[in-house]
């Protein structure tokens, strides 16, 4: 009985002692108090999870090594972002002067509004991979490319045999993969590119994936970009699933950019580089494309991570959605959005925007999916309407505002995507691509079942429990 009681006791102390890293750990709200319903009704497993996914091991380290810390660097990238934004500040269109407020908060994040740009919308894989093909083999000077998952399969190889290739030719190509996320390639396939003459680096290296504690602070960006001047951003993924060849079909979005709008992508391609790749890469004015281009778009990109000081993708949405005055056209996979996107979200509806949400009927998660439907009371209520995409799995991350603005990135709305995951979206003030974005959108509806309010409302007490207690651990999700 001794040591029962002894075993408690120790117990205990755990708990309180882990309680309280918790707190001093964990800046929000919501996470802390997940974290601490977990450690305090799960026993034992509970401490388990939150050192396992929630722990902070590396902050400090992460933020220390990480390149915008250095100020020579920074100065030059300033003076860019200063000289373009000058630029389009005297030349912008109604698009752009429509989302001053939106502009200036992401030029205070040092993201440089630029004008002049080239855009081309890319649905799905079967629209994406022909452009990136023809672009790889069109470089002269280097390739940069940065995936969360890039898999060892058809499309994967292809673009592989692309890159020894063009590293052949001369062309310096240098390639970041995300350790977890594409984990398939981490061994053989990751080691046939070096061989091939492919700089190639894992992202934020693990060392054990079946016990990895490091399923926070991915790189979950997708990014090309080729001799400075052309760039690729959005939500696909280097994998076979996204030119649907089969079922279950993948419905996704994808944005090709020349001008300099592709400036600060280079720039974030050339931060993580050096934060993961232990060879410095120096900035060099072939890094930035001069060339001018005939489109007359208006881009910023912003991003954000654990080195961001402010969650600047959770910002921009939410002033994007409190500056639309008819309409917002919002796709996402995992619509978990905390609250503070969610009442930006029931503001909005409730002053008269009309606002629809495009959401999977069936998730690749579970309990994502469970999560999520947790909230659709709410923004029904407000009076967005919302519906369920049934074609198959829609993996987009977008948003069309008021037919002006168009939202094309790799954030979703939630908590892993503002606050622990490397993220980037490309911001286009143009109208443009964004009726095309709206044409998408709109086309995406055909093939999807709008939800009932009244009958949503009606759903029992049991079919709600599940969602109800998943909400409780969203910020885990």
């Amino acid at each position: 009985m001794s040591w029962y009681i002894l075993l408690v006791a120790v117990y205990l102390v755990l708990v309180v002692l882990v309680c309280f890293r918790i707190l001093y750990d964990i800046r929000s709200t919501s996470k802390t108090f997940a974290y601490l319903l977990v450690t305090l009704l799960i026993p034992g497993i509970g401490m388990i999870i939150y050192f396992a996914v929630g722990a902070n091991y590396r902050k400090n380290k992460l933020y220390s090594k990480k390149i915008i810390n250095d100020n020579r660097l920074l100065d030059e990238i300033r003076q860019k972002i200063v000289h373009e934004s000058e630029k389009t500040w005297d030349t912008g269109e109604m698009e752009v002067k429509s989302h001053m407020e939106l502009a200036r908060l992401l030029l205070h994040d040092n993201s440089p509004l630029t004008g002049n740009n080239e855009v081309k919308l890319l649905i799905n894989g079967e629209e994406k991979f022909p452009e990136v093909i023809k672009a790889l083999e069109a470089a002269q000077h280097h390739i940069h490319i940065e995936y969360y998952i890039f898999e060892n399969d058809g499309i994967g190889n292809q673009i592989k045999d692309i890159l020894i290739r063009k590293a052949a030719e001369g062309v310096k190509v240098r390639f970041i993969y995300d350790d977890f996320g594409s984990r398939g390639i981490r061994k053989k396939f990751a080691q046939e590119l070096r061989d091939g003459g492919v700089e190639t680096f894992p992202f934020y290296k693990i060392w054990f994936i079946a016990l990895s504690n490091r399923t926070n602070y991915r790189d979950h960006r997708k990014i090309i970009v080729i001799d400075g001047c052309t760039g690729f951003v959005g939500g696909i993924n280097v994998s076979d699933r996204y030119i649907n060849p089969t079922k279950p079909y993948w419905r996704d979005t994808h944005v090709m950019i020349k001008g300099p709008g592709v400036y600060y992508l280079q720039y974030l391609f050339i931060c993580d580089w050096n934060f993961c790749c232990g060879t410095k890469l120096d900035i060099m004015p072939e890094y930035f494309c001069s060339q001018k281009t005939k489109g007359k778009a208006i881009v910023q990109i912003v991003a954000s991570g654990p080195d961001s000081d402010t969650p600047i993708i959770m910002f921009s949405l939410m002033q994007t959605i409190s500056l639309a005055k008819e309409e917002l056209l919002i796709t996402s996979p995992y619509f978990i959005p905390g609250d503070t996107i969610l009442n930006a979200i029931c503001a909005a509806a409730m002053s008269g925007v009309k606002i629809k949400l495009l959401v999977p009927l069936k998730s690749d998660s579970a309990l994502v999916n469970a999560a999520a439907r947790s909230y659709y009371s709410e923004v029904l209520d407000a009076g967005v309407e919302i519906y369920l995409y049934k074609k198959g799995f829609v993996h987009a991350k977008t948003v069309v505002s008021d037919g002006q603005l168009a939202i094309i990135g790799t954030a979703n709305m939630d908590h892993r995507s503002f606050e622990l995951n490397f993220e980037v979206n490309s911001m286009i003030y143009d109208s443009n691509i964004a009726q095309q974005l709206k044409k998408a959108f709109l086309n995406d509806l055909k093939d999807s079942v709008q939800i009932n309010p009244k009958t949503w409302d009606k759903r029992t007490l049991f079919k709600q429990l599940p969602e109800k207690l998943c909400r409780l651990f969203s910020p885990l999700l």
